[in-house]
């Protein structure tokens, strides 16, 4: 069971992404089944790419991880298993016929994000991690059977908050808050990021979700009389304006690929602002993350830790990231959203 419970963790997230997947093509005319999904972000949607590193704190392979995970979910959800991990790929030889997870806890759009954990892999090397997948699919298919197949595969990609909070905020250990202010900090993320959208295209993807970063002011650990930090979240803000003009320009310029903006910032920051009318009893402290249920606002959910035992109360599971309660509600918010 151990070796499962990164997967466990994530799944409630990765049903938002799904749901949302299982209607973009429908909202534009055509079907809701994807030949593949592949996955590049951060510790919301990593499913284990880490749990083979010695040398990192940011993974999630062990209990209370994954305590309320039932299974099956997202195949229902556009027709797919629950991709592998890009790790169990290479280590296990997990079949990448219904697409691959390259996402990594704690990484960034820049190289160096997250460096303080230990051995992480960033946005960069994910892409890096896809051409090497691409390459065993034209091992696997025939002719234009590998150009078909990923032109009818979906990119979802949700990155760019360890940017702030483990690289741009903590001035102590990174130089980019020395050398940019926070305008010019978000250029330069926004330009590596509509870089690495276009290598991803380059291999020949042409469908693509895209998602804000979430509101990082928000969580537990930084929340403070019951608001989040305005310093972080408005620093977020600029990165999702900038984010949405880039995602509508590119559908612009490429009108033989779908680029769809998920607004999820706004989601999160609404179950936090109205958490009562969502049926939250608790949003400023964490479910795992502390000793007591009065000191539940770590970043962190240790191994072993006792979580809360009404998980379905709480807003968030550790310091930074939802319970499956949460997102499941964000799962049914995005699924009736008129955007798509």
């Amino acid at each position: 069971m151990k070796h499962n419970t990164a997967m466990r963790l994530k799944v409630a997230y990765l049903l938002i992404l799904m749901t949302v997947a299982s209607l973009v093509l429908e909202a534009n005319g055509g079907a809701t089944k994807y030949t593949a999904m592949y996955v590049f972000g951060d510790s919301l949607s990593d499913v284990g790419n880490n749990k083979y590193f010695i040398d990192t704190l940011a993974k999630a392979d062990y209990l209370p991880f994954g305590i309320d995970f039932g299974g099956g979910l997202t195949a229902e959800m556009v027709g797919l298993p629950l991709l592998p991990s890009y790790a169990d790929v290479i280590a296990k030889g997990d079949s990448i016929l219904f697409g691959v997870n390259y996402a990594s806890a704690g990484a960034g759009i820049l190289r160096d994000t997250g460096y303080l954990f230990g051995h992480i892999i960033p946005f960069e090397e994910q892409i890096n991690n896809l051409r090497k997948t691409v390459d065993q699919l034209r091992g696997k298919l025939h002719g234009n059977e590998v150009s078909k197949y990923l032109s009818n595969a979906l990119v979802f990609v949700d990155i760019g908050a360890n940017d702030y909070l483990n690289n741009y905020f903590r001035r102590k250990y990174y130089p980019s808050s020395h050398i940019y202010n926070l305008e010019q900090f978000a250029d330069l993320l926004i330009n590596l990021y509509r870089k690495h959208i276009l290598e991803i295209q380059g291999l020949g993807l042409r469908k693509f979700l895209i998602l804000e970063a979430p509101p990082i002011g928000c969580g537990p650990i930084r929340v403070r009389n019951m608001k989040c930090n305005a310093t972080l979240n408005h620093a977020v803000a600029m990165f999702n304006t900038r984010l949405k003009s880039v995602v509508h320009d590119l559908g612009s310029i490429h009108p033989g690929s779908a680029f769809i903006y998920a607004p999820s910032s706004q989601l999160f920051q609404s179950l936090f602002d109205f958490a009562e009318a969502y049926g939250f009893k608790v949003k400023d402290k964490a479910c795992c993350g502390g000793s007591d249920s009065s000191k539940r606002t770590k970043s962190m959910c240790f191994r072993n830790t006792i979580p809360c035992p009404n998980r379905n109360e709480y807003l968030y599971w550790d310091g930074a990231h939802p319970t499956e309660a949460a997102n499941r509600i964000l799962a049914a918010y995005i699924h009736n959203a008129t955007y798509l």
